[in-house]
């Protein structure tokens, strides 16, 4: 753990996992540079404590290390005690961690036995924003929220939610989740594995549960939850498990033909934007931009498609979830 005692007390305060690269670490840096102090939680501390020089903050007091590996749900538990031996409010959680390794031929597994992807990406943060519910609610901060990082690709209401390869973001009856998600079962679907698809499922059951935490909890408790989708950030670390062709040619792709890319930097201004900016506390959105890949981009509320906005299959995913990771519904 990395703290400083000169870091304010006062200051709102955010978690955002997976911050020592990628959007993760351009939206801690986005929030330190509006007076937030920022918790970040990742695997490795030295690696953040490196990309905060890289990003030009040196070694501020604003930024707490704490490790978390999203992948074990007693490293995720763990966290949270740590984190509230700080004795600090929380204002704001960011779900921003994801892993993927889309050229896998065998799935690979987490801790407690459950496909990595979907136990890194869904099964982690579920348990990490169930625990921290009650931080976030005895917080005395007036505006609080809980932000979640969706993807077009697990959106058929958008052209790439749409794309069948390897397959689009489907769920199936669950029946995966149902029978214990250990191996051999490796999707929520109990079919065949494919990375890719391992991928866009997981990232859609983080959608289906910010809006399942919206329905639930924002009318008691007051906080917003909300996710986003900032633009194609085509050469961010989560792509490092592609193919180095893949690597070169998408950016290029995305800034040349489709003109959807958009920069890690950019990125991270607008996950902060969601995070603290009046403009975004309405609870229940998923903000996307027009003209995603221009920093004046105007947001908006994009629809998402009934297999992330269904109150059933979401009532389905929250029961399944909580009994995978050890808790009451």
């Amino acid at each position: 753990m990395t703290s400083s005692p000169s870091s304010s007390p006062s200051a709102p305060l955010a978690i955002v996992t997976g911050a020592s690269s990628g959007v993760g670490l351009w939206t801690t840096k986005a929030l330190i540079d509006q007076g937030w102090t920022v918790v970040m939680a990742c695997r490795d501390e030295a690696k953040a404590q490196r990309a905060l020089q890289e990003v030009g903050l040196g070694h501020p007091p604003e930024a707490i290390v704490l490790s978390l590996d999203l992948s074990d749900l007693e490293s995720v538990k763990a966290f949270v005690e740590r984190f509230r031996g700080l004795n600090r409010p929380l204002t704001a959680l960011v779900i921003n961690a994801a892993v993927y390794k889309p050229l896998l031929k065998e799935p690979e597994w987490s801790a407690q036995g459950y496909e990595l992807s979907m136990a890194t990406n869904h099964l982690g943060h579920f348990l990490l924003a169930r625990l921290l519910l009650d931080d976030l609610k005895a917080s005395p901060a007036g505006d609080k929220r809980l932000i979640t990082l969706g993807t077009v690709t697990a959106n058929s209401k958008e052209l790439g939610g749409k794309i069948p390869i390897p397959a689009p973001a489907d769920l199936g009856d669950l029946s995966g989740f149902a029978q214990g998600f250990k191996a051999p079962i490796a999707m929520a679907s109990g079919k065949k594995f494919k990375p890719g698809k391992a991928y866009k499922d997981s990232k859609l059951c983080n959608m289906i549960t910010s809006l399942e935490l919206h329905r639930r909890f924002h009318g008691s408790t007051g906080i917003s939850f909300s996710s986003l989708y900032p633009g194609c950030v085509a050469d961010t670390p989560l792509f490092r498990n592609s193919l180095p062709a893949f690597q070169k040619i998408f950016p290029w792709f995305q800034k040349n033909i489709t003109g959807g890319y958009v920069s890690q930097a950019l990125a991270g201004e607008r996950v902060a934007q969601v995070v603290a900016d009046p403009a975004f506390r309405s609870s229940g959105a998923h903000w996307s931009w027009g003209n995603r890949q221009k920093k004046d981009g105007k947001q908006f509320d994009q629809e998402l498609s009934d297999k992330a906005s269904d109150p059933a299959t979401a009532l389905r995913v929250w029961d399944l979830s909580s009994a995978l990771v050890g808790l009451a519904p």
